[in-house]
């Protein structure tokens, strides 16, 4: 049984999933409850146990609010993570036809994930609150951390751990909100793919405009938005997807990097700055990618 908070639209509440009726296959919603702001708070930190992280996950484009809170609890299933999921939605039209809609959808919920993020920060235990965008919800989520660098909130910004999953930005519009939002620490992650489906529809549907998902690692402008503005891109088209879009390979990153955590008991993989590339087997690899490519995983 896991349960999942949620908040939607500035409604915010409890659903709890099972997998009992087939625990290799299928989850199953047992129940739900709303709450208010208060009642919100107090059930995260009962949920919390003493250093826990938060991780908050915001959906992509054409993604009904039921869809998000399955794979929101597929991806702390598969990752077997010790945390606290909390899911975000915003009012996606849930239709492929629905882009440009969803695109001023997340303009509308910017202000809700910064008071979100905002209320999350008071929680009184030092565990990190990661935040992780995919697809048109990184920009949902880098739109919100630029609104909270503007508004001077480097205290929540500083609880932040901030993921970035095949994120549908353009990456001149990418590069002018990093350099707000500043060099965070740890870095801000990006997971990027050559060969993603769907950001290559969305660069069609936006004119042509090159999506950040959708760089390669050995783009001059990639490796030097990582070296301008410290984010660590990271390029997972090796590993394997679950969909024909090859649209969510962070499912699988995120499980094998919480395997890797639990099997040496220690955060593996690179904590620096720079672009990076996976390899068949997941090792990560620094660029250049010649021959003469660095073995970094595990590095400190």
């Amino acid at each position: 049984m896991q349960q999942v908070a949620s908040t939607s639209g500035g409604n915010t509440g409890m659903l709890a999933t099972s997998r009992d009726n087939d625990p290799s296959k299928d989850f199953i919603t047992t129940g739900r409850n709303g709450l208010d702001k208060t009642s919100f708070e107090r059930a995260v930190e009962r949920m919390r146990k003493a250093d826990d992280m938060i991780v908050v996950f915001v959906h992509g484009y054409n993604t009904s609010y039921q869809e998000a809170v399955f794979r929101l609890a597929q991806l702390g299933a598969d990752a077997d993570a010790r945390a606290v999921p909390i899911l975000f939605s915003w009012p996606s039209q849930a239709d492929f036809r629905g882009y440009v809609a969803d695109r001023d959808s997340v303009t509308y919920a910017r202000d809700d994930l910064v008071q979100l993020l905002t209320l999350l920060s008071r929680s009184r235990s030092k565990g990190r609150i990661a935040v992780l965008g995919h697809s048109m919800g990184a920009s949902l989520v880098m739109e919100a951390l630029r609104q909270l660098r503007l508004q001077g909130r480097d205290d929540v910004i500083a609880r932040l751990q901030v993921g970035l999953a095949s994120p549908d930005i353009d990456i001149d519009v990418f590069r002018k909100q990093a350099d707000v939002v500043g060099r965070l620490s740890p870095p801000l992650t990006v997971l990027i793919s050559r060969d993603d489906r769907a950001l290559a529809v969305s660069s069609r549907l936006t004119g042509g405009k090159p999506r950040l998902g959708l760089a390669s690692a050995d783009e001059p402008s990639i490796q030097e938005i990582a070296r301008q503005n410290g984010v660590q891109i990271i390029d997972v088209t090796a590993l394997p997807a679950t969909d024909s879009l090859n649209h969510d390979r962070f499912i699988t990153f995120a499980a094998r990097y919480s395997a890797a955590v639990r099997k040496d008991g220690s955060i593996g993989g690179v904590r620096q700055a720079g672009v990076f590339l996976l390899d068949t087997t997941g090792r990560i690899l620094s660029a250049p990618f010649e021959g003469s490519a660095r073995l970094v995983a595990g590095s400190r």
